[in-house]
Protein backbone atom coordinates (compact mmCIF):
# COMPACT_ATOMS: atom_id res chain seq x y z
CA UNK A 1 0.00 0.00 0.00
CA UNK A 2 1.25 3.51 -0.78
CA UNK A 3 2.02 5.97 2.03
CA UNK A 4 -0.92 8.20 1.17
CA UNK A 5 -4.05 7.32 -0.77
CA UNK A 6 -7.66 8.39 -1.15
CA UNK A 7 -10.59 5.98 -1.28
CA UNK A 8 -14.24 6.80 -1.76
CA UNK A 9 -17.01 6.09 0.73
CA UNK A 10 -20.66 6.72 -0.20
CA UNK A 11 -23.62 6.40 2.15
CA UNK A 12 -26.41 4.03 1.20
CA UNK A 13 -28.81 6.90 0.49
CA UNK A 14 -26.21 8.56 -1.73
CA UNK A 15 -26.40 11.82 0.22
CA UNK A 16 -22.77 11.78 1.33
CA UNK A 17 -19.71 10.93 -0.75
CA UNK A 18 -16.52 11.26 1.28
CA UNK A 19 -12.91 11.23 0.09
CA UNK A 20 -11.25 9.21 2.84
CA UNK A 21 -7.55 9.97 3.33
CA UNK A 22 -5.32 6.94 3.97
CA UNK A 23 -2.05 7.80 5.66
CA UNK A 24 0.19 6.53 8.46
CA UNK A 25 -1.57 3.17 8.53
CA UNK A 26 -5.08 4.48 9.22
CA UNK A 27 -7.79 6.69 7.73
CA UNK A 28 -8.28 10.37 8.42
CA UNK A 29 -11.29 12.70 8.23
CA UNK A 30 -11.83 16.32 9.26
CA UNK A 31 -14.62 17.31 11.66
CA UNK A 32 -16.61 18.59 8.69
CA UNK A 33 -16.26 15.27 6.87
CA UNK A 34 -17.24 13.32 10.00
CA UNK A 35 -20.37 15.47 10.30
CA UNK A 36 -21.24 14.83 6.62
CA UNK A 37 -20.54 11.15 7.05
CA UNK A 38 -22.89 10.74 10.00
CA UNK A 39 -25.56 13.14 8.72
CA UNK A 40 -25.30 15.60 11.59
CA UNK A 41 -23.98 19.08 12.32
CA UNK A 42 -20.38 19.93 13.07
CA UNK A 43 -21.11 21.31 16.62
CA UNK A 44 -22.47 17.87 17.57
CA UNK A 45 -19.24 16.25 16.38
CA UNK A 46 -17.19 18.77 18.35
CA UNK A 47 -19.21 17.94 21.47
CA UNK A 48 -18.70 14.18 21.04
CA UNK A 49 -14.95 14.64 20.49
CA UNK A 50 -14.70 16.78 23.62
CA UNK A 51 -16.49 14.17 25.73
CA UNK A 52 -14.26 11.38 24.40
CA UNK A 53 -11.14 13.29 25.37
CA UNK A 54 -12.54 14.36 28.75
CA UNK A 55 -13.30 10.77 29.75
CA UNK A 56 -9.87 9.64 28.53
CA UNK A 57 -11.48 7.07 26.25
CA UNK A 58 -8.89 8.11 23.71
CA UNK A 59 -5.96 10.52 23.93
CA UNK A 60 -6.16 13.42 21.51
CA UNK A 61 -2.47 13.26 20.69
CA UNK A 62 -2.81 9.66 19.48
CA UNK A 63 -5.88 10.12 17.27
CA UNK A 64 -5.37 13.59 15.79
CA UNK A 65 -2.88 14.82 13.23
CA UNK A 66 -2.26 17.96 11.20
CA UNK A 67 -2.27 16.88 7.55
CA UNK A 68 -2.14 18.71 4.24
CA UNK A 69 -5.08 18.83 1.86
CA UNK A 70 -5.76 20.51 -1.48
CA UNK A 71 -8.70 22.91 -1.39
CA UNK A 72 -11.06 23.82 -4.24
CA UNK A 73 -8.87 26.83 -5.08
CA UNK A 74 -6.00 24.47 -5.86
CA UNK A 75 -3.90 25.60 -2.91
CA UNK A 76 -2.55 23.28 -0.22
CA UNK A 77 -3.58 23.91 3.37
CA UNK A 78 -3.02 22.19 6.71
CA UNK A 79 -6.00 20.98 8.72
CA UNK A 80 -6.72 18.80 11.76
CA UNK A 81 -7.71 15.25 10.85
CA UNK A 82 -9.07 12.45 13.08
CA UNK A 83 -8.19 8.79 12.62
CA UNK A 84 -10.34 5.67 12.33
CA UNK A 85 -10.36 4.91 16.05
CA UNK A 86 -11.99 8.15 17.04
CA UNK A 87 -14.24 8.25 13.96
CA UNK A 88 -15.71 4.94 15.09
CA UNK A 89 -16.00 6.20 18.67
CA UNK A 90 -17.98 9.20 17.46
CA UNK A 91 -20.04 6.88 15.28
CA UNK A 92 -21.14 4.86 18.31
CA UNK A 93 -22.45 8.09 19.88
CA UNK A 94 -24.36 9.25 16.82
CA UNK A 95 -27.82 7.75 16.58
CA UNK A 96 -28.10 7.58 12.80
CA UNK A 97 -28.40 4.97 10.09
CA UNK A 98 -25.32 6.41 8.39
CA UNK A 99 -23.26 5.79 11.50
CA UNK A 100 -24.25 2.12 11.53
CA UNK A 101 -23.50 1.77 7.82
CA UNK A 102 -20.09 3.32 8.23
CA UNK A 103 -19.17 1.12 11.18
CA UNK A 104 -20.06 -1.94 9.11
CA UNK A 105 -18.08 -0.66 6.12
CA UNK A 106 -15.09 0.28 8.26
CA UNK A 107 -14.97 -3.06 10.04
CA UNK A 108 -15.44 -5.21 6.94
CA UNK A 109 -13.61 -3.18 4.31
CA UNK A 110 -11.30 -0.56 5.76
CA UNK A 111 -9.76 -2.78 8.42
CA UNK A 112 -9.08 -5.39 5.75
CA UNK A 113 -7.50 -2.75 3.52
CA UNK A 114 -5.29 -1.36 6.25
CA UNK A 115 -4.08 -4.70 7.60
CA UNK A 116 -3.70 -6.69 4.38
CA UNK A 117 -3.32 -3.94 1.80
CA UNK A 118 -5.47 -5.41 -0.95
CA UNK A 119 -8.73 -3.46 -0.86
CA UNK A 120 -8.88 -1.37 -4.03
CA UNK A 121 -9.76 2.21 -4.64
CA UNK A 122 -13.17 1.65 -6.23
CA UNK A 123 -13.18 4.82 -8.25
CA UNK A 124 -9.68 4.23 -9.63
CA UNK A 125 -10.47 0.60 -10.38
CA UNK A 126 -13.61 1.55 -12.27
CA UNK A 127 -11.71 4.00 -14.48
CA UNK A 128 -9.01 1.43 -15.26
CA UNK A 129 -11.62 -1.25 -15.88
CA UNK A 130 -13.41 0.96 -18.40
CA UNK A 131 -10.16 1.62 -20.25
CA UNK A 132 -9.31 -2.08 -20.29
CA UNK A 133 -12.79 -3.06 -21.49
CA UNK A 134 -12.58 -0.50 -24.29
CA UNK A 135 -9.26 -1.95 -25.39
CA UNK A 136 -10.62 -5.51 -25.24
CA UNK A 137 -13.66 -4.45 -27.27
CA UNK A 138 -11.38 -3.01 -29.95
CA UNK A 139 -9.42 -6.27 -30.04
CA UNK A 140 -12.67 -8.24 -30.37
CA UNK A 141 -13.85 -6.07 -33.26
CA UNK A 142 -10.50 -6.49 -34.99
CA UNK A 143 -10.69 -10.25 -34.46
CA UNK A 144 -14.22 -10.39 -35.90
CA UNK A 145 -13.16 -8.52 -39.00
CA UNK A 146 -10.16 -10.78 -39.53
CA UNK A 147 -12.27 -13.94 -39.16
CA UNK A 148 -15.11 -12.68 -41.37
CA UNK A 149 -13.09 -11.99 -44.48
CA UNK A 150 -9.67 -12.25 -45.99
CA UNK A 151 -7.94 -8.91 -45.87
CA UNK A 152 -5.34 -7.38 -48.11
CA UNK A 153 -2.02 -6.36 -46.67
CA UNK A 154 -3.03 -2.69 -46.66
CA UNK A 155 -6.33 -3.43 -44.90
CA UNK A 156 -4.61 -5.56 -42.27
CA UNK A 157 -2.03 -2.84 -41.73
CA UNK A 158 -4.85 -0.33 -41.32
CA UNK A 159 -6.47 -2.39 -38.59
CA UNK A 160 -3.14 -2.85 -36.89
CA UNK A 161 -2.61 0.92 -36.95
CA UNK A 162 -5.98 1.48 -35.25
CA UNK A 163 -5.18 -0.84 -32.36
CA UNK A 164 -1.64 0.56 -32.08
CA UNK A 165 -2.89 4.14 -31.91
CA UNK A 166 -5.51 3.24 -29.34
CA UNK A 167 -3.01 1.39 -27.17
CA UNK A 168 -0.71 4.43 -27.24
CA UNK A 169 -3.56 6.69 -26.09
CA UNK A 170 -4.32 4.35 -23.18
CA UNK A 171 -0.63 4.25 -22.31
CA UNK A 172 -0.53 8.05 -22.17
CA UNK A 173 -3.59 8.01 -19.89
CA UNK A 174 -1.96 5.45 -17.62
CA UNK A 175 1.29 7.41 -17.38
CA UNK A 176 -0.65 10.63 -16.71
CA UNK A 177 -2.62 8.88 -13.97
CA UNK A 178 0.58 7.74 -12.28
CA UNK A 179 2.39 11.04 -12.91
CA UNK A 180 5.26 9.36 -14.72
CA UNK A 181 4.98 10.81 -18.21
CA UNK A 182 8.36 11.36 -19.79
CA UNK A 183 9.63 13.39 -22.73
CA UNK A 184 10.56 10.94 -25.51
CA UNK A 185 10.82 10.72 -29.31
CA UNK A 186 11.12 14.47 -29.76
CA UNK A 187 12.90 16.58 -32.38
CA UNK A 188 15.98 18.48 -31.25
CA UNK A 189 16.83 20.07 -34.58
CA UNK A 190 14.87 23.27 -35.25
CA UNK A 191 13.97 24.25 -38.77
CA UNK A 192 12.41 27.50 -37.57
CA UNK A 193 12.89 29.95 -34.71
CA UNK A 194 9.85 32.06 -33.90
CA UNK A 195 10.26 35.80 -33.49
CA UNK A 196 7.85 38.35 -32.09
CA UNK A 197 7.55 40.14 -35.45
CA UNK A 198 6.76 36.95 -37.39
CA UNK A 199 4.26 35.79 -34.78
CA UNK A 200 2.41 39.12 -34.85
CA UNK A 201 2.36 38.98 -38.65
CA UNK A 202 0.83 35.50 -38.45
CA UNK A 203 -1.79 36.72 -35.97
CA UNK A 204 -2.70 39.59 -38.30
CA UNK A 205 -3.07 37.10 -41.14
CA UNK A 206 -5.43 35.04 -38.98
CA UNK A 207 -7.51 38.13 -38.27
CA UNK A 208 -7.65 39.11 -41.95
CA UNK A 209 -8.67 35.62 -43.04
CA UNK A 210 -11.33 34.85 -40.46
CA UNK A 211 -12.35 38.31 -39.34
CA UNK A 212 -12.63 39.47 -35.79
CA UNK A 213 -13.31 42.40 -33.54
CA UNK A 214 -11.05 45.41 -33.40
CA UNK A 215 -9.76 44.00 -30.13
CA UNK A 216 -8.73 40.66 -31.66
CA UNK A 217 -4.95 40.33 -31.40
CA UNK A 218 -4.64 43.68 -29.65
CA UNK A 219 -1.82 43.36 -27.12
CA UNK A 220 -2.64 44.42 -23.56
CA UNK A 221 0.95 44.34 -22.36
CA UNK A 222 4.36 42.86 -23.19
CA UNK A 223 3.53 39.36 -21.97
CA UNK A 224 3.30 37.94 -25.50
CA UNK A 225 6.85 38.98 -26.21
CA UNK A 226 7.78 37.33 -22.93
CA UNK A 227 6.03 34.09 -23.96
CA UNK A 228 8.14 33.83 -27.09
CA UNK A 229 11.34 34.70 -25.26
CA UNK A 230 10.64 32.16 -22.52
CA UNK A 231 10.46 29.12 -24.82
CA UNK A 232 13.99 29.91 -25.98
CA UNK A 233 15.40 30.49 -22.50
CA UNK A 234 18.54 28.69 -21.40
CA UNK A 235 20.25 28.13 -18.08
CA UNK A 236 23.91 27.34 -17.60
CA UNK A 237 24.26 26.77 -21.32
CA UNK A 238 21.32 24.34 -21.49
CA UNK A 239 17.98 25.13 -23.11
CA UNK A 240 15.04 25.10 -20.73
CA UNK A 241 12.91 23.49 -23.46
CA UNK A 242 15.38 21.60 -25.65
CA UNK A 243 13.01 20.01 -28.18
CA UNK A 244 10.65 21.50 -30.75
CA UNK A 245 7.73 19.68 -29.09
CA UNK A 246 8.53 21.09 -25.65
CA UNK A 247 8.79 24.60 -27.07
CA UNK A 248 5.46 24.18 -28.88
CA UNK A 249 3.68 22.77 -25.81
CA UNK A 250 4.89 25.55 -23.54
CA UNK A 251 4.22 28.19 -26.20
CA UNK A 252 0.59 27.01 -26.30
CA UNK A 253 0.42 27.08 -22.49
CA UNK A 254 1.93 30.56 -22.11
CA UNK A 255 -0.24 32.22 -24.75
CA UNK A 256 -3.42 30.73 -23.27
CA UNK A 257 -2.52 31.54 -19.66
CA UNK A 258 -0.96 34.99 -20.05
CA UNK A 259 -4.10 36.54 -21.61
CA UNK A 260 -1.84 38.84 -23.60
CA UNK A 261 -4.56 40.01 -25.99
CA UNK A 262 -7.80 41.93 -25.50
CA UNK A 263 -9.70 39.27 -27.45
CA UNK A 264 -9.08 35.85 -29.03
CA UNK A 265 -6.44 34.48 -26.66
CA UNK A 266 -7.40 30.79 -26.99
CA UNK A 267 -7.88 31.00 -30.77
CA UNK A 268 -4.56 32.77 -31.17
CA UNK A 269 -2.80 30.25 -28.91
CA UNK A 270 -4.15 27.24 -30.84
CA UNK A 271 -3.31 28.88 -34.18
CA UNK A 272 0.26 29.73 -33.14
CA UNK A 273 0.75 26.20 -31.81
CA UNK A 274 -0.15 24.78 -35.23
CA UNK A 275 1.82 27.52 -36.99
CA UNK A 276 4.93 26.74 -34.91
CA UNK A 277 4.70 22.99 -35.59
CA UNK A 278 4.15 23.51 -39.32
CA UNK A 279 7.09 25.89 -39.59
CA UNK A 280 9.26 23.24 -37.91
CA UNK A 281 7.94 20.55 -40.30
CA UNK A 282 6.41 18.31 -37.63
CA UNK A 283 2.71 19.20 -37.89
CA UNK A 284 2.12 16.29 -40.28
CA UNK A 285 3.17 12.68 -40.16
CA UNK A 286 5.00 11.07 -43.05
CA UNK A 287 1.69 9.83 -44.47
CA UNK A 288 0.36 13.41 -44.59
CA UNK A 289 -2.07 13.09 -41.69
CA UNK A 290 -2.14 15.64 -38.88
CA UNK A 291 -0.09 14.71 -35.84
CA UNK A 292 -2.78 16.21 -33.60
CA UNK A 293 -6.47 16.17 -34.52
CA UNK A 294 -8.57 19.34 -34.52
CA UNK A 295 -10.80 18.20 -31.68
CA UNK A 296 -7.76 17.20 -29.62
CA UNK A 297 -6.29 20.69 -30.12
CA UNK A 298 -9.54 22.28 -28.94
CA UNK A 299 -9.65 19.99 -25.90
CA UNK A 300 -6.03 20.73 -24.98
CA UNK A 301 -6.53 24.49 -25.31
CA UNK A 302 -9.61 24.41 -23.07
CA UNK A 303 -7.86 22.10 -20.61
CA UNK A 304 -4.98 24.56 -20.30
CA UNK A 305 -7.38 27.47 -19.83
CA UNK A 306 -9.09 25.69 -16.92
CA UNK A 307 -5.93 24.23 -15.36
CA UNK A 308 -4.26 25.28 -12.12
CA UNK A 309 -0.76 26.83 -12.20
CA UNK A 310 0.77 23.88 -10.36
CA UNK A 311 -0.43 21.57 -13.14
CA UNK A 312 1.65 23.29 -15.84
CA UNK A 313 4.45 20.73 -16.11
CA UNK A 314 2.21 17.68 -16.34
CA UNK A 315 -0.04 19.38 -18.93
CA UNK A 316 2.97 20.31 -21.04
CA UNK A 317 4.12 16.68 -20.88
CA UNK A 318 0.69 15.52 -22.05
CA UNK A 319 0.87 17.85 -25.06
CA UNK A 320 4.40 16.66 -25.92
CA UNK A 321 3.25 13.03 -25.75
CA UNK A 322 0.43 13.79 -28.18
CA UNK A 323 2.71 15.32 -30.82
CA UNK A 324 5.94 13.37 -30.42
CA UNK A 325 7.39 10.78 -32.79
CA UNK A 326 5.45 7.92 -31.18
CA UNK A 327 2.07 9.41 -32.03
Amino acid sequence: MENSQIIIYQTEDGQAIIDVKLEQGTIWLTQKQIAELFGTQRPAITKHLSNIFKTNELEEISVCSILEHTASDGKTYKAKYYNLDIILSVGYRVNSKNATQFRIWANKILKEYLTQGYSLNEKHLQEKSQQFEALKQTVRIMSNVLSAQELSSDEANGLLKIITDYTYALDVLDKYDHRNLTIEATHKQQAFIATYAEAMKAIQGLKDKFGGSSLFGNEKDESFQSSIATIYQSFDGQELYPSVEEKAANFLYFVVKNHSFSDGNKRIAAFLFVWFLEKNHILYREDGSKRIADNALVALTLMIAESKPEEKDIIAQVVVNLINGYN
